[in-house]
């Protein structure tokens, strides 16, 4: 049931984000002189659709008018508003959409800075949509994104609905050493030197020491970095008691620190009157780490492929490594639908809020990219003929973004093939 479930929830998120893409050309079209002849609400066959007539004497707009089965053919001389029968998405459809159009009205004869605002009006639409949802979870309580994600610490507060836990002590670390088992509960660090501030947590005299709280895991991880090489003491709940465990952590240059694995705790931060800044600084810098994760995906799969005809056995594992590390990484419709959703909906409305902010924001950096099938590409083709103060044909257009398109079509199929192996 949660399969089914999920389904339809992805179905719906991702119509909403493909709709808000495609409403945000509508805006910039509408607002640049560009009719447009159709917004539709998922992709054809039409379900229903309406069509905006002239206004009358003494109107302002136009009333709205349903259009008849037998006269969805007809040429319309308003704008059609459909809704359609599958739901993957939304368009929207302007006339003349080719860069050397001259007539009035269309996309092609607008100035080369309005084709930029309605190219990027999509993308705009979906930075936007996720720095309003991540507004609304940074009131409501936000989850933890990164490390040393944007933060406003004066106005933050933190929750803590579960704590960092031992998931696994490395043989012969200091971590087995101190007695730390799986399971232990790490609330405490204890350092022999109170002048050495620590910002991760909070900080006063205990007995002469320094005693922090331990929030995240990112907290330890930190606190180790500052004391490499030295005794430390952890204050750690296993069961229903608390045990302190000093423990000499290994030098800074050593493979690891301390020794374990350690299960991310449920930790939530709220804001007030800074929500819509910190909002800004998170789209600001998830926008960032998409883009660095495109950049390492496209280095793993070219130095991967190139390692396989390498005649060295170690080198051909290290190549297979990285092959393996951009199919864990990518993930198309069928994953981000029958996988993602259906767990999200065990983990309730402020994750599924959040994954729909993330993939908002990863759609907008993929249509950046200028590959020619989208608006970053189809700009960045405009920009060129621009340069070189000539149009770009209508067939040439045409048959660049098309055989770019057949190249997305294959690039699909085979993510789609890797989702559906993942999921069975």
């Amino acid at each position: 049931m949660n399969i089914f479930l999920g389904i339809i929830l992805g179905l719906l998120v991702l119509t909403f984000l493909i709709t808000a893409h495609e409403f945000g050309h509508f805006i910039m079209a509408r607002r640049s002189g560009v009719r447009v002849k159709e917004f539709g609400i998922g992709f054809p066959p039409r379900a229903v659709c309406w069509v905006r007539s002239k206004p009358e004497k003494g109107q302002k707009k136009g009333k709205w008018h349903k259009i008849s089965k037998k006269d969805w053919k007809k040429e319309q001389n308003s704008l059609i508003f459909s809704l359609n029968w599958l739901p993957i998405g939304g368009f929207c459809a302007m006339d003349g959409e080719n860069d050397d159009e001259t007539r009035k009205g269309t996309f092609g004869s607008v100035s080369f800075w309005k084709k930029t605002k309605i190219l990027f009006g999509g993308v705009a639409m979906n930075w936007l949509v996720a720095f309003l949802i991540l507004t609304v979870l940074c009131w409501t309580g936000l989850p933890e994104i990164f490390d040393h994600q944007f933060t406003i610490k004066s106005d933050e507060t933190i929750s803590v609905d579960s704590y960092v836990t031992v998931a696994e002590v490395k043989e012969g670390s200091p971590a087995e050493t101190a007695g730390f088992e799986v399971g232990d509960i790490i609330s405490e660090t204890l350092d022999f030197d109170p002048e050495k501030p620590y910002e991760a947590g909070r900080r006063w005299n205990f007995d002469g020491k320094s005693k922090y709280i331990v929030v995240t895991s990112q907290d330890i991880i930190s606190f180790n970095s500052a004391h490499a090489n030295q005794t430390v003491y952890y204050i750690v709940s296993r069961g229903d008691e608390y045990k302190t465990l000093p423990v000499t952590l290994n030098p800074a240059d050593s493979e690891y620190l301390l020794g374990i694995t350690m299960s991310s705790p449920a930790v939530t931060y709220r804001y007030t009157w800074s929500a819509p800044i910190v909002a800004a600084g998170l789209t600001v810098q998830t926008t960032a780490e998409t883009f660095k994760g495109f950049g390492q995906l496209i280095v793993n799969l070219v130095t991967g492929a190139a390692r396989q005809v390498s005649s060295n056995e170690s080198v051909r594992e290290e190549g297979k490594e990285q092959l393996e590390d951009v199919s864990n990484s990518v993930s198309g419709i069928v994953g981000i639908i029958g996988g993602y959703f259906p767990n999200l909906l065990t983990a309730g409305f402020t994750m599924i809020a959040l994954f729909t902010a993330i993939i908002s924001i990863s759609l907008a950096c993929m249509n950046v990219l200028p590959i020619p099938a989208l608006d970053g590409g189809r700009w960045f083709m405009i920009f060129l003929c621009h340069l070189r103060h000539k149009k770009l044909s209508k067939e040439r257009e045409q048959s660049i973004v098309a055989k770019s398109f057949i190249v997305l079509l294959i690039l699909m199929a085979v993510i789609t093939v890797m989702d559906i192996i993942k999921l069975f």
